[in-house]
């Protein structure tokens, strides 16, 4: 989600000493300066608005921008310069010299303006979008159609049935970007007491709030292969949102998928892997939503890089179509979204993307079609922040809810819901039955998730206590109540409730077990507290620790906007996704605390270019004289809305940030002793640059540790824990070994930029193995301090092999009915005496002109009736599909020195030779499909028995023909080994 259009990163021209554009940016070429002004004036700020809300930070593109459109160029520190004063003859000749520099500039500039028209930059800008591949899918499914739901919406009938048309819109409406204390914000419904809700990032903490947790990161929580800890972290993730006020948490995050390992928000997800993002999303949502609160599943769906997702926020006037076949989207990118349904998450957030040249928050397919009749989804879609780009067609496609409320431009208090929902309503383009679903799905997921308990949940003033405790657009006490509007009004907004409780032990156990130990030469790892021998001449044994990454940010924990910054120990990618970190311990310091300095001497040097010129070491400092090195460096990404060091969200490689590589190889090269290289990063990096030098003894990927970074490393390199993280992803030797699909399109290659996912199956490990490439560490690789074996698998039948699920079945309740009677109109109108807050999004109208009653023309297919899917039935889909049909066994034996924990993964190697019986296509698989795993302790020298078992879906395809998932005739080999390239231990089941 977007803080807000962020013109003047879009504009990366290289630049001179002294500020002159070497060339001209995308925009600067495409656009004139009337249409920049004119975009300008449509988002420009007043005096109040433009203030970031936050420290006194401005808004950073507002000044930078006005200064681009001015010709002033871009302002920093040292720009200014004292010069001599020029005589009058060098004044002439400074004159002419610049005129005629002016006159070339112009003749340039004025040859490219009349190349560009010609070349149809003006259609480009101008042009609407082509219509959408993606098939219609109407009229929206109504909510209230499965037992689990029953009684929250039964009550929610009752109160909807009370409701006028005005609190329906309020319900369904955001009230604009920083109106009320949360980022996200619906008005009540006051007539029948539904109070207004607080939406609130993100996937790994609470975003802008004081007193909260700065949780490991979703891909550290993917490397832990840990369910319970999953389901912990995001048990205690939802009592801090609880404990703040927050009814909605905007997470977890399994969109990004990861199909591109360079993609700016990956960290986010849990890894690009079905079954394990699906079961990680699950469990978060059980455990969020398990102490009350309502989760959100985002982003949906192929939203997976950051260049060009979101309109006008990269030059453009519209988002990436990411162009995906019907089975690659159940297969791949569908299957965590199912997976989060069936766990009964209460939202889903659609994507800022097009998908097949539809926008997903206006994609009646996919929300219609596919989330809410063939999976079953029982709770409200709500937009991404600015996600929705129409009106009528987005509710009508399935769309329930509006965030943050504003429209097309971020607050200039228009929306597409708000008072357009209203209007819309009365001259019935929404018809009622559609208005009347959006705003009983959302207060029926807030009944559900007993949010109606006023002792849980006090009601919020004037009517009680309850409702947020904190603002995100300020961190004093007393601040303005609706902050981005005119109102002056001030309250006490931050009361510093503190709702860490012990959460940060999860977040260091998290942040331990998701720490991956890649290579142990000579077993050097675990380290001892008491050193070792030292090197001959020095009393103590000498540990240098090199690379900023050690160390803490001089400059404060929080400085850099949203995270958006790789300086000092990296804990956290940038943006929405990010949080404020209440602390942060640095490997450095827990270092320091751990090692005896009776016999160890600790020398930190926390910068990245060793040796230094500019700051010669001292003698005790330098590598030659250090009996152990540790070398630390990171890799940096984040939220398009935000860049730092020429990444605009997506990473511009898989190379390490600030020179890493020289300052490991450099450390290699010099050290006396053996090197251990720690990486903190958002997803793999290249290590081939210096994995293989032989002082380089032992690599931990730390990934993304959050606020017990240091302690949590600290464990893991002492063996107060075992190392038991296992790689999310596949580490490649260059980028290029991920393949075409891998690679983020960096330049637009049309008005709507169109990225197709013709790779299908074939992403990270699947690619890897289909391709006969090998990886420098495959994907599920870690290693322990211990050693296991496998052994003894066998497999038992549970249930028949046939070739399609049981059909769907019939609904065990109907869903609620209300009169479609059109309310009166009158009842729109804004109240007598009403004070409007500027920028504000309300439900009512100035006037009934624009009412007028005349046929709608709905969209394609909007009256063909739909065949329900016999994929659905239930929450999750068809309930035949998670029917299991195999129980497996596995012994797992501990051959170690030291109890441990070991990681079972189970995947499926699929039959060769299979026709699809309805389309005649030839079905093929990757080599190896990941469909389950266990995290087990094992005693030194015990062994234990694991159970696991495949489902109908886990050892099915989905059929484009059929539009239903089949199971293959053929014998399925069945593997349980250590990464997706272990031999492991296998059979085969041929079935009935």
């Amino acid at each position: 989600m977007s803080a807000h259009e962020d013109y003047e990163h879009s504009r990366q021209g290289l630049l001179k000493e002294n500020s002159f554009p070497l060339r001209p940016s995308v925009d600067q070429t495409s656009r004139s300066s009337s249409d920049l002004d004119d975009d300008f004036n449509e988002l420009q700020f007043d005096q109040d608005r433009e203030t970031k809300f936050r420290n006194g930070r401005r808004w950073p593109w507002v000044a930078k921008f006005r200064r681009i459109i001015s010709g002033e160029g871009p302002s920093y520190p040292g720009e200014r310069r004292a010069v001599q004063r020029p005589s009058r003859s060098s004044k002439i000749r400074g004159c002419l010299y610049r005129r005629r520099i002016c006159l070339i500039i112009t003749g340039i500039l004025l040859a490219g303006f009349i190349i560009l028209v010609s070349g149809g930059a003006f259609w480009v800008y101008k042009t609407a979008p082509e219509d959408g591949q993606s098939p219609p899918w109407y009229p929206a499914p109504l909510g209230g159609t499965v037992s689990q739901w029953e009684k929250s919406y039964q009550k929610a009938q009752a109160m909807v049935e009370r409701m006028t048309l005005i609190d329906k819109v309020n319900v369904t409406s955001g009230t604009g970007w920083s109106q009320d204390l949360c980022v996200g914000n619906t008005a009540p419904a006051n007539t029948v007491g539904f109070p207004a809700l607080c939406l609130q990032d993100g996937p790994l903490g609470l975003r802008f709030v004081d007193h909260s947790t700065a949780f490991p990161a979703g891909v550290t929580v993917g490397a832990t292969w840990n369910k319970e800890l999953m389901y912990r972290r995001g048990r205690a993730h939802g009592t801090e949102a609880k404990g703040k006020g927050v009814n909605v948490l905007l997470g977890p995050a399994m969109g990004p998928f990861g199909r591109m390992p360079a993609g700016g928000r990956n960290w986010e997800g849990f890894g690009p892997d079905p079954v394990l993002q699906g079961i990680a999303a699950a469990q978060t949502i059980k455990g969020i939503q398990d102490v009350g609160v309502m989760a959100t599943a985002k982003h949906f769906i192929a939203n997976e890089q950051e260049h060009f997702r979101q309109s006008f926020e990269w030059g453009l006037p519209n988002a990436i179509s990411t162009n995906i076949d019907d089975r690659t989207l159940h297969e791949l990118y569908l299957w965590p979204f199912a997976e989060s349904v069936r766990a009964g998450v209460a939202s889903v957030m659609c994507s800022y993307n097009m998908v097949n040249n539809s926008y997903a928050c206006g994609n009646s397919k996919l929300m219609n079609g596919i989330l809410k009749d063939e999976l079953g989804f029982q709770g409200f879609i709500q937009s991404d922040w600015l996600a929705q780009r129409s009106g009528v067609a987005s509710a009508l496609a399935g769309l329930d809810m509006t965030m943050p409320g504003d429209g097309l431009r971020w607050m200039d208090g228009k929306s597409l819901f708000g008072s357009e929902l209203t209007k819309a309503v009365l001259n019935t383009s929404v018809p009622m039955e559609r208005i009347n679903d959006m705003a009983t799905r959302v207060v029926a997921a807030w009944y559900q998730l007993g949010q109606d308990n006023t002792t849980d949940w006090p009601p919020p003033p004037p009517n009680g206590t309850g409702g947020p405790n904190f603002s995100s657009w300020t961190e004093d006490k007393i601040g303005r109540v609706h902050q981005g509007s005119d109102d002056p009004t001030t309250a006490v907004v931050n009361q510093f409730v503190k709702v860490q409780d012990d959460h940060g032990k999860i977040a260091r156990q998290v942040a331990a077990e998701g720490t991956v130990l890649v290579k142990n030469d000579g077993d050097i790892l675990p380290l001892s507290r008491k050193g070792g021998t030292p090197s001959s001449g020095n009393k103590k044994y000498n540990v240098g620790i090199y690379g900023s990454d050690a160390a803490l940010n001089p400059k404060g924990l929080n400085v850099c906007p949203d995270r958006s910054c790789n300086t000092g120990t990296l804990a956290s990618g940038w943006g929405s996704g990010a949080v404020e970190f209440p602390y942060l311990v640095s490997p450095v310091q827990a270092l320091t605390s751990s090692f005896s300095n009776k016999t160890v001497t600790l020398n930190s040097v926390p910068i990245d270019t060793i040796p230094t010129r500019t700051a010669p070491l001292a003698p005790s400092a330098k590598p030659e004289n250090q009996d152990l090195c540790l070398a630390f460096a990171g890799s940096i990404a984040g939220e398009g809305f935000e860049s730092w060091d020429g990444i605009r969200g997506d990473r511009n490689d898989l190379h390490l940030d600030k020179n890493g590589d020289a300052l490991i190889a450099n450390i290699a090269d010099s050290c006396f002793g053996p090197v251990i290289v720690v990486i903190h990063a958002v997803g793999p990096v290249i290590l081939d640059n210096w994995i293989s030098h032989p002082k380089i003894q032992a690599v931990l990927l730390a990934n993304l540790p959050g606020e017990e970074s240091g302690n949590a490393l600290a464990d893991v390199l002492f063996g107060d824990v075992d190392a038991s993280g296992r790689l999310p992803y596949t580490v490649g030797k260059t980028l290029e070994d991920y393949g075409p699909g891998g690679q983020v399109l960096y330049y637009p290659n049309g008005v709507i930029p169109q990225q197709d996912f013709s790779e299908g199956l074939l992403v990270d490990y699947r690619y890897f193995d289909a391709q006969n490439i090998t990886p420098r560490y495959p994907f599920g690789h870690g290693l322990s301090y211990t050693t296991f074996t496998l052994s003894n698998l066998t497999l038992t039948p549970l249930a028949p092999r046939t070739p399609l699920p049981a059909p769907r079945p019939d609904s065990p309740i109907p869903p609620p009915t209300y009169p479609t009677t059109l309310p009166n109109p009158k009842e729109a109108l804004f109240p007598k005496h009403f004070r409007k807050l500027k920028h504000r999004i309300y439900p009512y109208l100035s006037s009934l002109r624009s009412i007028r009653k005349a046929p709608y023309p709905y969209p394609a297919g909007y009256h063909t009736p739909q065949n329900r899917s016999q994929a659905g039935g239930a929450e999750g889909g068809n309930p035949d599909l998670y029917t299991p049909l195999l129980s497996l066994n596995v012994t797992v034996s501990n051959t170690g020195a030291r109890t441990g924990l070991a990681v079972l993964q189970l995947y499926v190697c699929m039959p060769s030779g299979v026709v699809d019986a309805v389309t005649g296509e030839a079905i093929t698989w990757p080599p190896r499909l990941l469909r389950g795993f266990e995290k087990v302790e094992v005693k030194e020298g015990g062994s234990r028995v694991v159970e696991m078992r495949l489902t109908r879906k886990d050892v099915s395809y989905w059929s484009t023909g059929a539009q239903n998932w089949v199971l293959p005739e053929g014998g399925i080999r069945v593997v349980v080994g250590n990464s997706s390239r272990d031999e492991g231990v296998g059979v085969v089941w041929e079935g009935a």
